[in-house]
């Protein structure tokens, strides 16, 4: 698919796990008659609703969502799917007047997105390749392939541990099919125009104890919610087998121990709340490096939260002087 330049500024709300990203999409998707496009590399699955913190049903009767619920688990889904189907989506809204408005955790889709997936586009004659080299690896072992990975490509392979095997692939694949190494590829990927030009904001909380609290209050609020049946009823399914998609999501490994009875329900609790922390540090780690993103202070003087009401106001104004900003640049 190709992806031309759409020149309009789309609004994104980012940021980690527990934070906040729904209600203040809602609150300022309302003021700015948006239609929330979810960027949740987990949200996209069905069945899946409790564990990934789907918006619930009147939050999305409340404005239309999309790239929700439509994949069963274990389904593959690439960044690059997420871009082509993102780009389709954002097309659409702006084709009824409405204003796209993303919001999610997953900023690797994020920037799939704004790049129109060609860092992680399909390359013809790729699978092949792709197939060979995972054989390799796995008769040669992973330090081959990464050794051979430092003679063709040294940026790369200095920017990739040995035994991330599928990324090792990934730049052998790119080297072997188009005679480019990845860091050249990913280079002219950057220089590209974006395929859309978005504007990311994010809640931030200067007491990391403060998200951390709320972090355990989500997990203790999806557990009454019904999460330990949910994982049960995809555990039958078999969606929760060893190296399935779902099996990988927050939310559901950490109950696989129960569910087999290896321990309790409690035990089960606090390895969720530790994997949820620890999730939303890499997330954190993630967007502190886009020094796009506008953020906005979550809590007050007193370490209280702010009202919505007074964030989304917040978000409006940042987001149109942002805008005013890009426009007088260019």
């Amino acid at each position: 698919m190709a992806f031309r330049e759409i020149l309009t500024r789309l609004p994104a709300v980012v940021g980690p796990t527990a934070s906040g990203k729904t209600a203040l999409a809602i609150a300022l998707g309302k003021r700015l008659d948006c239609e929330i496009i979810s960027c949740d590399s987990m949200q996209i699955y069905r069945e899946m609703d409790i564990g990934t913190a789907k918006p619930s049903r009147e939050e999305q009767a409340a404005l239309p969502h999309h790239l929700i619920d439509f994949l069963l688990p274990g389904t593959p889904y690439s960044a690059a799917d997420y871009a082509s189907d993102a780009y389709r989506t954002v097309e659409d809204i702006l084709s009824r007047g409405r204003l796209p408005l993303f919001c999610g955790g997953t900023g690797l889709y994020l920037d799939a997105a704004r790049r129109g997936g060609e860092e992680n586009c399909e390359i013809p004659g790729a699978t092949a390749v792709r197939e060979r080299l995972a054989q390799e690896a796995a008769e040669q072992g992973n330090e081959t392939l990464w050794q051979r990975l430092s003679e063709v490509d040294p940026a790369a392979a200095e920017a990739t541990h040995p035994n991330n095997i599928r990324r090792v692939i990934r730049a052998l694949e790119i080297y072997e099919t188009t005679g480019i190494p990845k860091s050249e590829w990913d280079r002219r990927t950057r220089e590209r125009p974006p395929a859309l030009h978005i504007i990311p904001l994010m809640l931030t909380y200067p007491e990391r104890e403060v998200l951390y609290r709320r972090m355990d209050a989500r997990v203790d609020e999806m557990l009454r919610a019904g999460l330990a049946e949910e994982a049960g009823r995809l555990y039958e399914k078999g969606y929760l087998a060893p190296g399935s998609t779902a099996a990988q999501a927050i939310g559901y490994k950490e109950l696989l121990p129960y569910l087999r009875g290896e321990c309790s329900l409690d035990d089960a609790r606090r390895a969720l709340c530790l994997a949820t922390r620890h999730y939303a540090k890499r997330q954190l780690t993630w967007f502190e490096r886009d020094r796009s993103i506008i953020r906005l202070q979550a809590t007050d003087e007193k370490g209280g939260m702010r009202p919505l009401e007074e964030l989304a106001e917040c978000a409006v104004r940042e987001f149109r002087a942002a805008q005013v900003k890009v426009n007088s640049e260019e």
